[in-house]
């Protein structure tokens, strides 16, 4: 097992775009929801235990050696939000062009392929660590990380948040983080064995309602 690719690719320097995107954390800071690092853990542990989950599991499942592009489609399902299913798709093609880079293989050439505007982000990141000789749990622990990492690092620049507040919040959550990413890693599991029905579709509406709204800003800080 590689264990030192999972830390590059869990870097969040990794040159995957995702420090464009707050992870609904702007919007959340202008409504009052983000104040501080309490507010912040709030909001981190509803997105990992909603989002989060079915994210991971979809990576776990691509990282299984699931049929990415049945794989996609069930992630374009489990995103209501159009400006969420926009932005999961960017976040997939920059994650693509740093994963062929980093870690070239026939699976991600053909995913390219087959959905040169992107393949969702959680399914590009499955099989990215796939190539990478990882296995679907340290797939799932990626995509939860990142679900609670991209906000919290938004909050630091939003709020002037003390990046030590910010760090605590993560490492607070990380027992959770290990729940979720077992829990989606046992459910990609039961989907190579039942369909992919198996996968969660936990979502958080006032996400993709928050999301909606920001898409149409003038000005904003991040791109979602």
């Amino acid at each position: 097992m590689n264990r030192a690719a999972l830390l590059v690719l869990a870097d969040g320097r990794f040159p995957a775009g995702g420090h464009a995107h707050s992870g609904g954390a702007e919007p959340a800071v202008r409504a009052g929801r983000i104040h501080d690092a309490h507010s912040l853990a709030a909001f981190c542990r509803g997105r990992l235990h909603t989002t989060g989950l079915t994210a991971a599991a979809l990576a776990a499942a691509a990282a299984g050696g699931l049929d990415p592009l049945e794989l996609d489609e069930a992630a374009d399902a489990r995103t209501p939000s159009p400006a969420l299913r926009a932005t999961g798709r960017k976040l997939g093609r920059q994650l693509m062009r740093a994963a062929r880079a980093t870690w070239p293989s026939g699976e991600l050439d053909a995913l390219a392929a087959a959905r040169p505007r992107g393949a969702h982000q959680p399914v590009v990141l499955g099989l990215t660590a796939r190539s990478a000789g990882l296995a679907p749990e340290d797939a799932a622990y990626c995509a939860g990380y990142e679900t609670v990492s991209g906000p919290a690092t938004a909050a630091v620049r939003l709020l002037s948040l003390d990046p030590f507040e910010a760090t605590a919040v993560l490492a607070r959550l990380a027992p959770e983080l290990d729940r979720v990413a077992g829990r989606a890693t046992e459910l990609a599991g039961r989907a190579a064995r039942d369909g992919l029905d198996a996968l969660p579709a936990a979502s958080a509406p006032l996400l993709d309602i928050a999301a909606e709204a920001h898409a149409g800003w003038p000005v904003r800080l991040f791109a979602s």
